[in-house]
């Protein structure tokens, strides 16, 4: 065995387990609410190692909402299901990614937080809607914040706020009625 392996290892434990504390956090206190030294209590560490690794909490939010929303191939898609593949990612994603619930709570009350996601839509859902749609770029961005807004207040209503009509709702009618205004929104 390597000498250098277990700091590694230690190191990479350590980062793991702060970034999983910072994920809990920021998912039940926002980015406002959610304190270095709660996280590190979290972690199991002394607060200078979240700094020593991350810097400050806006370095340690980003890492912790760092996502890849895995958008499918929608190329291959039935067009007449676009918006309903769509809505059935979205919320498999929403139900089983924690970062992505820290970055929507987040980015509620928090600028950059809520910049965040702004990029993340925007560097890969827009990628996405051009190979399917043959419009300007602008009426890509446009189509690609018509879908954002449906998914991101799918997400808001159903997990955040956690509306009851919202929470109680057949999964395959949320696909199916959310799906067809996504639908919409892309080739109307």
């Amino acid at each position: 065995m390597n000498e250098n392996t277990p700091p590694l290892r230690r190191s990479d434990a350590t980062k793991a387990a702060i970034l999983a504390a910072a994920r809990e956090h920021f998912a039940s206190s926002g980015f406002q609410g959610a304190t270095i030294r709660a996280i590190a209590t979290s972690a199991g560490i002394d607060p200078a190692m979240v700094m020593r690794y991350f810097g400050d909490k806006k370095n340690l939010f980003e890492a912790a909402s760092e996502i890849d929303l895995h958008l499918p191939d929608l190329t291959d898609v039935d067009k007449e299901k676009i918006g309903s593949t769509l809505v059935e990612h979205f919320l498999n994603r929403w139900e089983g990614d924690e970062a992505l619930m820290v970055l929507l709570r987040s980015a509620v009350t928090n600028t950059d937080a809520a910049k965040r996601v702004q990029d993340i839509f925007a560097k890969q859902t827009v990628p996405m809607l051009k190979k399917i749609c043959k419009d300007s770029d602008e009426k890509v961005m446009l189509r690609a914040c018509l879908v954002a807004s449906q998914i991101l207040g799918l997400a808001l209503c159903r997990y955040v706020l956690a509306l009851p009509p919202m929470v109680k709702a057949d999964r395959n009618q949320l696909i199916h009625r959310v799906g067809s205004t996504i639908q919409s929104d892309i080739f109307d």
